[in-house]
């Protein structure tokens, strides 16, 4: 059933309990954190959740740690070498070598020979020890301007200092259940900078290509948590952020700043997706809800998408072509850059999770059913 997508459920905690298959939250991705993916024959019919094209390399991840490669457009694969088994959301390539893979247990991996082995970077545990210190920070600093405010200004102080005591201790909580957050999407701006995002509002930053990590999270207006789940980058650098609750975040200065975008749904958006070549972008989510916005992120106009299946993720291709896929088999197909579209449901009607445009004339989409390959006019579906 789709419900397998534990990328996209909002009961988070659940999915990573059940998919390490035993009782204690925490012993269970400590452990998938330091056991290495098992080698297998099945890797390429197993839940994969992202795939990308690094230029001459077809890269997919997903269920216990698989990381699959292709160098012929998607007719075979072999499975790479990877340090964890947790469950893995999604993949960003900055060039042909350098690749960074992010998942369950706020786990970031890094290759830099094209995807053939991975390193774990970084991991929930060392994201909630950073939280900590910096909420820990944060109050030192707040108590250190009451101590040199008017009596007017302490009082205002006092409130902001009231909400950060709660922010440490909610980050001191999250610490006690372990890596528990995953991370949902990545994007490497280049090969040093690059962001992860995540549930209850995780997004951090590198600057060094993953080796140190900060945390974002107080950048945003996003005081309910509410999960961010896709994040990419279109023409002019604006970065786009889309999540749970219809939010909508742009930056138009490498993530540094954020602003809200006023949302044209209030259901959760799966997937925002636009490519450095133009400034169309689509966000898409629930029921087959479908926006297209062509001012950099900034007013979003609804588009029938024909279909009330949910969508989760977008291939965009050469000369107006876009794929957007989704739950029960659906696959969305546009020649006119996302104004319109009409839809073919494959013959298992099992779900997509991502997809990639491999040349012309063919696709790659990945899923429940691991690795699909069809052509553009949808007639192998």
């Amino acid at each position: 059933m789709n419900s397998v997508f534990a990328k996209f459920r909002v009961t988070f905690l659940a999915g990573i309990f059940s998919f390490a298959g035993v009782s204690s939250p925490v012993f269970a991705i400590d452990d998938v954190l330091e056991t290495p993916s098992v080698m297998s024959s099945l890797a390429s019919e197993s839940l994969l959740l992202d795939v990308v094209n690094t230029g001459k390399r077809l890269v997919a991840v997903g269920s216990r740690g698989h990381i699959l490669l292709s160098d012929n457009s998607g007719d075979s694969w072999r499975q790479a070498s990877v340090p964890v088994s947790v469950l893995l959301t999604a993949v960003s390539f900055s060039d042909e070598q350098n690749g960074w893979a992010v998942g369950h247990g706020g786990v970031v991996l890094h290759s830099s020979n094209g995807g053939e082995s991975w390193a774990k970077l970084f991991d929930g545990n060392s994201a909630n020890r950073m939280i900590i210190t910096q909420a820990e920070n944060f109050i030192v600093q707040l108590e250190a301007e009451i101590a040199a405010s008017s009596e007017e200004d302490a009082e205002d102080l006092a409130y902001d200092l009231e909400d950060a005591q709660y922010a440490l201790e909610d980050a001191r909580l999250d610490a006690e259940v372990g890596a528990s957050k995953p991370f949902l999407d990545v994007l490497f701006l280049n090969d040093k900078e690059g962001f992860a995002v995540g549930a209850y509002g995780f997004i951090f930053k590198t600057e060094d290509g993953g080796q140190v990590w900060e945390n974002y999270g107080t950048r945003l207006e996003n005081p309910d948590r509410f999960h961010f789940n896709a994040i990419t980058r279109i023409k002019g650098g604006v970065l786009l952020i889309g999540g749970e609750a219809g939010v909508l975040f742009r930056s138009s200065d490498d993530g540094e700043t954020w602003e809200a975008v006023d949302s044209p749904y209030e259901g959760s958006f799966f997937g925002i997706s636009g490519t450095e070549a133009h400034n169309v972008a689509i966000a898409f989510g629930l029921r087959g809800n479908l926006f297209r916005s062509e001012d950099g992120g900034l007013t979003w106009d609804s588009i029938d998408s024909g279909t009330e299946n949910s969508l989760m993720a977008a291939g965009f291709g050469g000369a107006g072509k876009v794929s957007v896929v989704g739950n029960s088999g659906s696959v969305l197909f546009s020649r006119d850059g996302g104004r319109t579209f009409s839809e073919r449901i494959r013959k298992n009607r099992l779900g997509n999770a991502s997809v990639v445009y491999v040349d012309g004339s063919k696709m790659v989409m990945v899923g429940e059913s691991g690795i699909n390959l069809t052509n553009l006019a949808g007639q192998n579906l």
